[in-house]
């Protein structure tokens, strides 16, 4: 069922767009026949799950690139900053701070995504507008975190039913996303990627200019939550 929901979500896909399979409360087991159907990059919201899947999967689906998309509390970075590819949820400067040292850490330059709050709801994460761009200009500063790529934003639309919420929210990110791709980070041939998009409103994200789509339930199911 994974491999068939897997190639309807593909289908309906720009070749622009990255997928991000979300395998959240889903076993090893899932993320195995994701794999095994051609899925390689992977999205996790718990540190704890990310590092116990890492682990069981690393001889099985060695091209597996694993993202992080949930809150990221400071003191859990040392435990994925060995082999994690993208921290998409980055929102703070503290957070900035610590991946850069747990990168030194273990020698190895790890790629970020600055996460924005534009949604009506307070319990979503990210920078406010007028941080973003303090953060961003801290990041494109020659030399100031050696150890960390910034490759662009991530951001959430308003969990509503109103489409024109939803498209006006992510149309904000996009231009967030532009005016920082035109500003701090012009030089920047790493600065392309604009996660915006989950299995409810990916559709209108990906109108809306996403190159990257996070997407559970349309392709794994229900979760079994554990």
């Amino acid at each position: 069922m994974i491999a068939e929901r897997l190639d309807a979500v593909r289908s309906g896909l720009p070749s622009t767009v990255r997928l991000v399979a979300v395998s959240k409360f889903h076993p090893a087991e899932s993320v195995i026949e994701a794999y095994r159907a051609g899925q390689r990059h992977f999205g996790e919201n718990r540190v704890q799950e990310m590092v116990g899947k890492a682990e069981a999967l690393q001889d099985i689906c060695p091209e597996l690139q694993w993202h992080q998309i949930g809150t990221l509390q400071r003191n859990k970075v040392k435990y994925i900053a060995p082999f994690v590819s993208l921290i998409e949820s980055v929102d703070s400067i503290k957070l900035v701070e610590e991946i850069e040292r747990q990168a030194e850490r273990v020698g190895r330059v790890i790629d970020i995504l600055l996460q924005v709050h534009v949604a009506a709801e307070e319990t979503k994460s990210g920078f406010a507008s007028n941080e973003l761009l303090e953060a961003a200009r801290l990041l494109a500063t020659p030399g100031a975190y050696p150890h960390i790529r910034t490759c662009g934003l991530m951001g959430m639309g308003t969990l509503t039913s109103d489409e024109e919420r939803i498209r006006s929210d992510f149309r904000q990110i996009r231009h967030l996303f532009s005016s920082l791709k035109q500003g701090c980070f012009a030089t920047s041939p790493h600065f392309c990627q604009l996660s915006m998009g989950m299995s409810g409103d990916y559709r209108i994200a990906i109108e809306e200019g996403s190159t990257s789509v996070r997407i559970g339930t349309a392709i794994f199911g229900e979760r079994n939550h554990i």
